[in-house]
This record gives C-alpha cells, structure tokens and sequence, in this order.
C-alpha cells in the first residue's frame, strides 16, 4: 500500500546525505551551497535533462557518466549553474574527482549538477577544499536529507522534499526525493534539480523507462514564468537494498514502482509550482470531457502559463474570460459553446461560466474563494473522456524584484 513517510533521500535503505557551506555562495556564510548523496553501494541509474540547447557543463559530463545506467553518488551546488563558463566541463569533472575519491568509486560513478548564475566561473576549488568535511557530514536522516535539501536552493523559498513506501514483489520497498526549483520553471523541466533515491532492485532499463513516464506526467505539467533553463535535471539512484526481485520488465512489480514514482515526483512538482517566485497561490488546473490526454494537457498547460490569468489569481479576480482565452490559443481544436469554468479552494466554489456564456456570480464569494493559498480551476469540455491536471502559481510584485536584480 502506498503511503507518504519521512526521510527525504535518506529514506530508503542505503543512503546518506549532507549539505555544508562551501563559500560558492560569497554573500551568505549561513547558506549551504553543496549537497552530497551517497549510496553504500552500486546503483541502477537514469535522468532526464533540460531540453533547452544551451545546456551547462554539469549535463554534458552526466550523459557520458550515465551511458552505462550505474551512478553511486551525486554531488550539487547552487550559488553558480557553471553554464557558458570559462572552463566549465574541466571543473564539472573535478567536482566529481573530488567526491569519488572521498567516497573511494570511480569520477564516472558521480553524477554532477549545478545551479545558480550563468556565464561566470565557478569556484571549484573551494568545493575541492571542504569536501572532505562534507563527506564526513553525511549521516542516514531525516536532517541529513533537510541539510542537503537547503543546500541545492537558490530562490527557493521552501525546501522541497517528499518520500513514500510501497510494497514491490512482498518487500517493502522506499523512495524518496529533494529539488529545488522557483523561478525559469516550465513544462519540460525548468529551472529545476531533483535527486529520487529508492532501495528497489530494478534494471537500469526499467529506472530510465520509469522516469520517463514519471516526469511527463509531473514536472511536464508544472509551469512558474514560462522560461526554460540551461541546468534542469532530474535522476533516480536505485541501490536494490530492499531485497525483491530485480524488475527487468514491464508487469505488475513495475507498476507498483512506476506508481510509486509518479507519487512522488507529482507532490515535489506540485511544491515547487507553489513556490514560484514571489508566489502567494498555487493554481491547480484541471480539465475534464477533452477529447484526449494530450489535449487536456495541452489546455491546462496553456492556462497555468497565461500572464493574465497568473495575474488575475493574484487578485483574487475571478476573471474567467482570461481562462478561455488562454484555452483559445492553446493550439487545440474544440467547442468553446460547450466549456463550463468553476473557480474552487478550501473556502467553496463557484461556477463562472456555463456554455462557453458568463454567468451571474456571488463576487464576494469569488474573491473568498480566490483568496485561498490552493487555488483551483476546473474546467469541463464536451469533447470526450478524456483528463489532466497541470499546476501553476500566480505572479506577483515580488517575481519582478527577485529577478530585476538576480544577478547583481
């Protein structure tokens, strides 16, 4: 049975973390700037990569890392995203030299990721010198996944962690994850890291197969600011800890794993959309009676990222023109007659527009509504069976004065 618990990466058997003050970030002592995940022993591996075609140096050196499905550890920084800087590559794969020979596995074994400013060269050799005090930090808890889980934030404003329990083969099997992500988030993974750790047996076939399917239906339908960044990865570590049979194919052991997975990676989604930058709601938008999943999805994601709707939410504005406009332009063919729009949160819900016509509404019920931190748009179409949910945020006064001034 699946359920949530806690331990973030340190959940499942096998692996330690750590998160210490390196100085890559100079302007904050008190910040953690380096994170270290340690598995005790080999693991099945795979990731998923920005689809940006600038892609920082951390990414280039993972792909030849993860040619053979096996990694042992990942090694992150925040503070700088070593993206078009002077010798980006060379200092990605000293980061990870330095934390293999901590760990005793092979440079290949490390998977390395970066976030932070692009284009300036990041000070690699403050990451040589206390990497050995953060390996002798790592530590099998629920602090030691929180300590590295700060340490990989930039904008963050919360720290993004989640892990759940499932039954895989009758042996309890574990995973867990953090991330980071704020700002430059949008479907096809945005400005994002996220690290999943699982003490399941599985090939390093079936990890990548899984993955994939996970992040399409996860942080594929998340959008902040409709910016997509040089340095998003997402990988899985699995060291088979747990002891069932090694998952090599397609059946129910993997079903119960792939669940598991898409559980997981959907709530570490649904937190990073609700900590946009300067952010004050999260926006889930569903849409029903689409004439498929990709259309449905197609739709959402056109209204979690229309500027005016972001903005409509921050005033608790029950503007429910904004949402089909923003449906119009999706892209997607159908009946704008035949669309019903409801706004909904914790304090009620309202239905706005019936057969694609306005309707008359209680405005202070609306705003009430509105006012929520969860926010919800549901939105029912005639054009078949079909489903999806997307997440956004709202957009706020803050979002431009964080990123007015990010760099200086």
């Amino acid at each position: 049975m699946l359920k949530f618990i806690d331990g973030g990466v340190c959940a499942a058997q096998g692996f330690r973390a750590a998160g210490i003050h390196a100085g890559v970030k100079t302007h904050n002592e008190q910040k953690k700037d380096v994170a270290l995940i340690v598995s005790d022993v080999d693991c099945a591996a795979a990731a998923v990569f920005t689809k940006n075609v600038v892609k920082a140096a951390p990414i280039r050196v993972d792909l030849r890392h993860l040619a053979d499905g096996k990694a042992r550890a990942v090694i992150a920084n925040s503070g700088n995203a070593n993206a078009c800087a002077p010798q980006g590559e060379e200092n990605a794969q000293r980061m990870c030299a330095a934390a293999a020979k901590a760990i005793g596995c092979r440079p290949e074994d490390v998977i390395v990721s970066s976030t932070g400013v692009i284009g300036q060269r990041i000070a690699v050799e403050t990451i040589e010198e206390h990497l050995p005090a953060l390996y002798a930090s790592l530590e099998r808890s629920a602090a030691a996944s929180d300590a590295a889980g700060h340490a990989i934030m930039t904008t963050d404003l919360v720290k993004k962690e989640a892990a759940v329990e499932t039954t895989v083969g009758g042996r309890t099997v574990r995973m867990g994850g953090i991330a980071k992500g704020s700002g430059m988030i949008h479907p096809n993974m945005g400005t994002m890291l996220c690290f999943l750790t699982t003490d399941c047996a599985i090939s390093p076939e079936m990890i990548k197969a899984a993955l994939l399917e996970t992040v399409q239906v996860s942080f594929h339908r998340i959008s902040v600011d409709g910016d997509t960044s040089t340095n998003d990865t997402c990988c899985v570590l699995a060291n088979g800890l747990a002891g069932n049979e090694a998952i090599t194919d397609k059946g129910p052991d993997y079903d119960a794993f792939a669940e598991a997975l898409k559980a997981l990676c959907t709530e570490l989604a649904k937190k990073m959309a609700s900590d946009g930058e300067g952010a004050r709601h999260l926006i889930s938008c569903r849409v029903d009676g689409a004439k498929s999943e990709q259309s449905a999805e197609t739709i959402a994601k056109s209204v979690i990222s229309s500027t005016l709707t972001k903005a409509a939410i921050f005033g608790a504005d029950a503007n429910w023109g904004r949402v089909l406009c923003a449906m119009g332009y999706s892209g997607e063919e159908f009946d704008p007659d035949k669309v019903t729009v409801r706004f909904a949160s914790a304090a009620g819900e309202v239905q706005v527009c019936a057969q694609g016509r306005g309707l008359d509404f209680d405005e202070d019920l609306a705003k009430k509504i509105l006012t929520e931190h969860d926010v919800e748009i549901d939105i029912t179409m005639e054009e078949g069976a079909a489903s999806c949910t997307c997440w956004g945020c709202d957009i706020t006064y803050d979002y431009i004065k964080i990123n007015g001034d990010y760099r200086t």
